[in-house]
């Protein structure tokens, strides 16, 4: 089942010194069976097959992780830098773009990157595998569940203005929240072509162009907003149409891309039919990932909704709100090991390789835990200073630095929880994980959260030592399960499943 390309790669490389490979080192294919040779070799010692393994991995995983960090960065400013522009117009329209990007928008965003992770999984199963035509199969099918999916969604934005009211908001803010909404429901469809692209792209480890097309596309939404909101005087429509037009470019730019390249000759081979086939089975892998990832998405925002209700809860509002924008940026972090440790599990597991895949676990855990420490450390060494970045106010500065402890928490947290989550991607493991999710977030993170907070009159700080309590609960569940695995027996039902969803069809390459 070995392609040409690993073919030519095992002759060109796999037989060249070691060290020529290190410095000529390039994420192909033939990467994967080195680092299986490498820790099957017994000729040489323990120490330095896990040596020689571990650069092996690392360049790999930075090779992948990096670039990830950029694309979620770059994604995340386009929506910001909307809302920021928005703020120059005045107060009104702030609230009503904040309310429009952090509320609907996200609910949205999560709900598809969620579905968009079963593509995840099937893609990088299936390289590994070399069965490259099913990527593309792949990619078709998850497009086709995610368009579908974004017509109930449009209903929602359609009628955003009497669910707001319904909520509570005041008839002002919902209606320019309503109008800046609208404007946004051509990025719904620009999400369900996004994501399936993305992870298409990052299970063949092609992320620099994602990179290169997010920045590009950030540099352009700039200069398009300012024309359309300063120039022309469009307003908050106008603001937010330009993001779902800058959304747009970003996807028709990798899907230029996916055409044109020669990288993707192999695995994307035109419109098929055969994407219209086994779209049940497709849907169930897809909704137990959007659970899976959108109750872990929304759980730490749901700190900052109980923290209205508490006792003078403006200043509580004002500290966590800060907290939680350090704790965001440093999630993107997170969210990139998350992508980077999914990629090589899947990659593993469809090629066969137990040891590289639990190897691979080991390294990616390990290397995002250290970089959260030291972010952790900084959290810590700045508590004092950080919220001046947002606010002169010294009694916010206060309360955000008496928060400064449990912020380190999470963001140390960060490094572990994320990564075995990408991990459960790889595997396929997403309704376990929504499981887990839903009882360690919903039935014991945030009721506890709620009595500490104000039972035993803890205010913010109850609220949030519930919420980690959650947090870990879960990383030590995942932790437990994904140590314990036995891989040759995932590599097994790797090759059931990818047997399964084949078809019956042969792969392109034999």
């Amino acid at each position: 089942m070995a392609s040409e390309n690993r073919i030519d790669c095992a002759e060109n490389e796999v037989h060249q010194p070691l060290l020529h490979y290190y410095k000529s080192f390039s994420p192909e294919p033939c990467v994967s069976d080195l680092l299986e040779d490498t820790l099957s070799d017994t000729s040489l010692s323990l120490f330095w097959r896990i040596q020689r393994a571990t650069w092996i991995e690392l360049n790999t995983l930075f090779h992948l992780a990096a670039p990830a960090v950029v694309v979620y960065l770059f994604n995340n400013l386009i929506s910001m830098s909307t809302q920021i522009f928005c703020g120059h117009l005045g107060n009104l329209e702030l609230a009503a773009a904040s309310l429009g990007n952090n509320g609907i928008q996200t609910f949205a965003y999560g709900l598809m990157l969620g579905m968009g992770s079963a593509v995840e999984t099937l893609c990088g199963q299936a390289y590994g595998a070399n069965k490259y035509e099913m990527l593309g199969i792949y990619l078709q099918r998850s497009t086709i569940l995610l368009m579908a999916t974004g017509i109930p969604l449009m209903i929602i934005y359609i009628f955003s203005k009497p669910i707001l009211l319904l909520l509570g908001e005041s008839a002002t803010i919902a209606s320019a929240a309503a109008v800046f909404t609208y404007g946004l429901i051509p990025q719904i469809f620009a999400y369900a072509a996004n994501f399936p692209i993305q992870k298409f792209l990052q299970a063949q480890s092609i992320v620099f162009p994602s990179a290169y097309i997010s920045a590009a596309a950030l540099a352009l939404h700039l200069l398009m907003s300012w024309l359309a909101i300063f120039k022309l005087g469009w307003g908050l429509l106008g603001a937010s149409l330009v993001l779902s037009l800058s959304w747009w470019i970003v996807v028709a730019a990798q899907f230029v891309y996916i055409v044109m390249t020669e990288k993707c000759r192999h695995t994307w081979t035109g419109f098929s039919l055969q994407a219209f086939s086994g779209l049940w089975d497709f849907l169930k892998l897809s909704a137990a990932s959007a659970v899976m990832l959108c109750l872990e998405s929304w759980y730490y925002q749901i700190i900052v909704l109980i923290a209205g209700l508490l006792k003078n809860a403006e200043i509580a509002l004002d500290a966590l709100s800060i907290c939680m924008t350090i704790w965001g940026w440093v999630y993107m972090i997170a969210v990139g090991f998350n992508a980077a440790a999914s990629v090589r599990v899947s990659n593993e597991l469809g090629a066969a390789h137990p040891k590289s895949a639990a190897f691979s676990v080991v390294i990616a855990t390990s290397s995002a835990f250290i970089i959260a420490a030291i972010f952790a450390i900084l959290v810590l060494v700045l508590r004092h200073v950080m919220s001046y970045a947002f606010t002169g106010g010294s009694t916010v500065a206060d309360a955000v630095s008496e928060l400064s402890p449990y912020l380190a928490i999470s963001v140390l947290l960060n490094g572990i929880q994320p990564v075995l989550t990408g991990v459960a991607v790889g595997c396929g493991w997403q309704a376990f994980v929504a499981y887990v999710n839903v009882g360690c977030f919903y039935f014991v993170g945030i009721p506890l959260g709620c009595i500490l907070g104000f039972k035993f009159d803890f205010g913010a700080k109850g609220i949030w030592s519930g919420m980690i309590g959650g947090t870990v609960i879960q990383t030590l569940i995942l932790m437990y399960v994904t140590f314990r695995t036995d891989w040759t027996k995932e590599v097994e039902k790797t090759r059931n499943r990818l047997d399964r969803w084949e078809d019956k069809k042969e792969p392109l390459l034999n």
